[in-house]
Order: structure tokens, then sequence, then C-alpha cells
């Protein structure tokens, strides 16, 4: 593995810890969402550099099958956070409730 091949792994690892420690220390369901986001990106970069270094396109089909996952995840949270907003006037995950019975 060469040496801006570790760069681009390092720096995904540090994405996706930095996604990780937000959706386990946030409470706002936006930013948890952007987290998820963050650490998407992050698989994407990883995918990426070993799409490279095995001279190979694999790792370019999985980062669109994964875009279009993040695209259709964006789509759908942000409706379902507008209408838990609607509901209960605040988007604090730990007043999400409504779905217990």
């Amino acid at each position: 593995m060469s040496d801006y091949q570790s760069t681009y792994l390092t720096l995904s690892a540090i994405l996706f810890a930095i996604g990780t420690l937000g959706v386990i220390i946030r409470k706002d369901a936006i930013v948890v969402f952007l987290s998820i986001e963050i650490m998407l990106g992050a698989v994407n970069l990883a995918f990426i550099a070993f799409s490279r270094a095995n001279q190979s396109a694999e790792g370019i089909f999985m980062v669109m099958c994964v875009m279009a996952v993040a695209g259709a995840e964006a789509a759908i949270g942000l409706g379902i956070f507008v209408f838990l907003y609607r509901k209960t006037g605040t988007i604090n995950i730990d007043k999400f409730n409504l779905l217990k019975w």
C-alpha cells in the first residue's frame, strides 16, 4: 500500500470516528442525521482508496450504490423529521416516543 492510500484510509477512519461520536453523543436528530452522512462519506472514501489500490472498478460501483442509498435516506429521513417536528414541536431524539403503542 502506498503512502497516499494510507493517508486516504487514515482520513476515512478519522471521519468515521467523528460521525460515530456525533451519533452517540448528540441528541438533535438533524445532527445525528448529518453524522450518519459523514460516516457514509468516510466509507465511500475507503471504497475509492481500496479500488484505486487494487486497480479495479468494483469500489466505484459500490460508491454509486452507497450514494443512491444515501439519497433515499436523505429524502425519507428529512420527511420523517418534518412530520415529527410538526407533531411534537421538537427534533430532540429523547422526546420521540410517538412510535410506542
